[in-house]
């Protein structure tokens, strides 16, 4: 496949959808989203491709690669935001450090879907177990953020006390895990049965439904631009570079694990995006004294739309490269 079927791939719809809702808000448009029809499209997406993956895990079965695939995935949810960590420390102090490396720690749900949306598209497949990860991976980034703020804040002790319930909670019964993980087993149960029961759900609004969220996305991201005005060019710098970083960390763990190219790419996407949704909610509780203003735009304004305008395109790429 060559570079401009690649392209033509990930720029067809839903994806310039993100565009047009980042461009209306450039322009000064009154575009808007009301809050709870995004919340409830966000659970529609996670529930149907939860769901959808559940169906794709029961058809392969739980396996040596299936199970070393989740464990790489929840290891590296623990180990990234460590050096980001260390990274993030030249510039930022320790609260906010330790909640912007969480965030990358994590992932973002909506470039995973859009990455599949766009497999789907081009006819490659992936397997249930990408789902699964992703719904692993959100708990180890949160926890090992806070531990990494607890153990080198030194007023960490002064006056503000962690839950450790709290914590657990936030990071292991977030709605979206709950959501995702529960509709996984569903799906997981009633496999083939099920998936023709729920099919005028799982496929036949999907990429609609898909549209409007990345309109809204572009909403989003578009009134966050403003905030890279006053993250500075180290930051700016951080939220492309990591991505691209994890990303060959990615793709080198893949090649070494004989990954098919659907299950390559989306294992890369898993490691080079960041969390802008469970991750903030669950800072807020764990690491009050952080910003968000620094952890949510670095996030949403910056790797997000790198990744959806840059990255997916060039992750597949090379993805395409080594399986060719």
């Amino acid at each position: 496949m060559d570079l401009t079927q690649i392209l033509h791939n990930f720029f067809a719809p839903p994806v310039p959808f993100f565009f047009i809702g980042m461009i209306a808000i450039l322009l000064k448009s009154d575009l808007e989203i009301p809050d709870q029809i995004s919340k409830f499209i966000s659970m529609y997406l996670l529930m149907a491709i939860g769901f959808k993956g559940g169906v794709e895990l029961h058809a392969s079965g739980i396996n040596r690669e299936v199970a070393l695939i989740l464990i790489i995935c929840s290891l590296m949810a623990g180990i990234i935001p460590i050096y980001c960590y260390r990274i993030l420390r030249f510039k930022l102090d320790v609260p906010n450090a330790a909640a912007l490396a969480a965030a990358f720690g994590s992932v973002s749900a909506v470039t995973f879907i859009t990455a599949g949306n766009i497999l789907d598209g081009a006819g490659i497949p992936y397997g249930g177990v990408m789902i699964a990860a992703m719904a692993l991976m959100e708990s180890p980034s949160i926890i090992i953020g806070v531990i990494l703020y607890r153990k080198y804040n030194k007023k960490a002790d002064h006056g503000f006390h962690l839950n450790f319930t709290e914590l657990l909670r936030e990071a292991c019964l977030n709605g979206s895990i709950v959501v995702l993980l529960g509709s996984l087993m569903v799906g997981l149960a009633s496999n083939e049965h099920g998936m023709k029961i729920m099919e005028p759900f799982t496929g036949g609004i999907f990429k609609g439904m898909l549209s409007f969220f990345l309109l809204d996305m572009g909403v989003i991201a578009g009134k966050r631009l403003g905030a890279l005005k006053s993250a500075g060019w180290f930051l700016i710098g951080f939220g492309i570079f990591i991505p691209l970083l994890n990303a060959v960390i990615a793709i080198g763990l893949a090649y070494f694990l004989g990954l098919s190219p659907g299950n390559a790419f989306m294992f890369t996407v898993l490691f080079a995006s960041a969390s802008y949704v469970a991750v903030p909610a669950a800072m807020r509780v764990a690491i009050p004294d952080a910003n968000p203003g620094i952890y949510v735009p670095v996030a949403l304004a910056i790797t997000f739309p790198f990744n959806i305008v840059v990255g997916l395109p060039l992750y597949y790429y090379l993805v395409q490269c080594i399986h060719a």
